[in-house]
């Protein structure tokens, strides 16, 4: 498939801060994923461009971007898939899914089967407090697959519901939908591929080719 719809986030929001979950062993699977082959994230032209606003705006008030997932290549979504059905491997349970079976991370929509990363303008992040050089606390980290990763969870505090929203007002003031069950993902909502699944990998040189 043609990655020719597809930049380097970085070349387009120069100051975004990425720590690539998958590329690294900190998940939910516990080892990295397949065609995670470079630590960076790659989008569509289009959804860099309104994260380039988001970014702009987060700055003015005091905030910086940092992205864990964008673009993920169909082959991660088949290893989520295949890791979902083998049951024995549980060792990031305590850390990403206390009180969930592995299982029910697809039937409550934590995992999908066919991933909106996929086509390209969906985008996992949070905010970073340029005072403070910390996240932003949002009453739960990245990837914790529990109803207190839902946006609308009110069993956090006021201050850590408001930090979500301030995310999700920058969000959707510049294009992007979110989702229901984690506070962290958004969608652009006229994405170029809404059909699209891509499997190339997540790599810079491959962009270039």
């Amino acid at each position: 498939m043609d990655p020719s719809g597809f930049v380097l986030l970085a070349d387009m929001v120069p100051g975004i801060i990425q720590e690539i979950r998958y590329y690294s062993t900190y998940n939910f699977i516990g080892d990295r994923i397949d065609g995670y082959e470079e630590p960076c994230a790659l989008l569509t032209k289009e959804a860099a461009r309104a994260l380039k606003t988001v970014s702009n705006e987060a700055f003015v008030q005091g905030y910086r971007l940092k992205v864990f997932d964008a673009y993920r290549p169909v082959s991660a979504v088949k290893q989520f898939i295949l890791w979902g059905i083998e049951d024995q491997d549980i060792r990031m349970k305590p850390y990403f899914y206390p009180d969930l079976e592995k299982q029910e991370l697809f039937s409550k929509g934590y995992i999908a089967k066919r991933s909106s990363h996929s086509r390209g303008s969906a985008i996992d992040l949070t905010l970073l407090d340029m005072k403070t050089g910390k996240e932003l606390d949002m009453g739960g980290p990245f990837d914790l697959f529990s109803e207190v990763s839902h946006p609308d969870c009110r069993t956090i505090t006021d201050e850590q519901y408001e930090n979500r929203m301030i995310l999700q007002k920058l969000m959707v003031r510049n294009g992007f939908n979110t989702l229901d069950c984690e506070w962290w993902h958004f969608v652009l909502k006229d994405e170029p591929y809404p059909d699209t699944y891509f499997e190339f990998p997540v790599s810079s040189d491959y962009l270039k080719r």
